[in-house]
């Protein structure tokens, strides 16, 4: 066990000046953004334990495809007392009793960020960043909105996806959140809590079928000299 990984307890600490100094807000719909939430040196051993996935967009969380750094922090992010903690921000009581989909991306295409609310199987959801310094581009930067069908009409000020910056919030219909395109990697682990164990097992029969035929589908491109694609949806 590395030294980073027996420090995981101490990760995403809800009593830290970094989160009470987050950003709550409930209007128009409830969400909250804290930055700084992990420490700077164990960027290095969290970047090495990503999971080297192939293919873009949210693919489900399989444990043996990431370092034992990565593993701990999925296991802080979805203890029930850091989802009580979020909770709390949020307006949803004991939500450390809802069960948890993990997803992760390491990459994205042009084509994904699009403004959507989440689906209603969906109480919350979180977003961690584990990239680097951003451009100030705005691209593949975290918009909440106030419209489904305007990326300008923003709540605050774009999210930039960097090291260390945790966003959650509570869907609603009108939870809308999204991106300007962005291409390359953008790594983010997002957790989702959900309405019913049923909810889970049908969302995770489905990532697997997804990664299945990503995973084949990048291997016929490959045979046939394209580059591999997907169009699952990036925040």
């Amino acid at each position: 066990m590395t030294t980073a990984t027996a420090d995981a307890s101490s990760w995403l600490q809800t009593d830290s000046p970094a989160y009470r100094d987050a950003l709550v807000r409930s209007e128009p719909f409830s969400f909250m953004v804290a930055r700084d939430m992990l420490p700077r040196d164990i960027m290095p051993a969290l970047l090495d334990d990503f999971p080297r996935l192939r293919g873009a967009g949210y693919l489900p969380y399989e444990a043996d495809q990431c370092g034992n750094s990565v593993n701990a922090l999925i296991d802080r992010l979805v203890a029930p007392d850091f989802a009580n903690a979020l909770g709390e921000n949020l307006g949803i009581d004991n939500m450390g009793q809802y069960p948890t989909y993990v997803s992760i991306s390491r990459s994205l295409k042009k084509r994904h960020g699009n403004i959507h609310t989440d689906g209603k199987s969906k109480i919350a959801t979180a977003l961690l960043y584990l990239n680097g310094d951003w451009a100030e581009t705005g691209s593949g930067c975290l918009r909440f909105l106030n419209r489904i069908d305007d990326y300008e009409d923003t709540v605050i000020p774009e999210i930039p996806p960097v090291y260390g910056t945790l966003v959650a919030f509570r869907r609603a219909d009108n939870s809308f959140h999204g991106h300007l395109p962005f291409q390359g990697e953008r790594r983010v682990i997002q957790v989702a809590w959900l309405v019913s164990a049923e909810d889970k097992a049908r969302k995770s029969r489905r990532g697997r079928l997804s990664y299945k035929l990503k995973k084949l589908q990048n291997w016929l491109k490959g045979k046939t000299g394209d580059r591999p694609g997907s169009a699952a949806t990036g925040q």
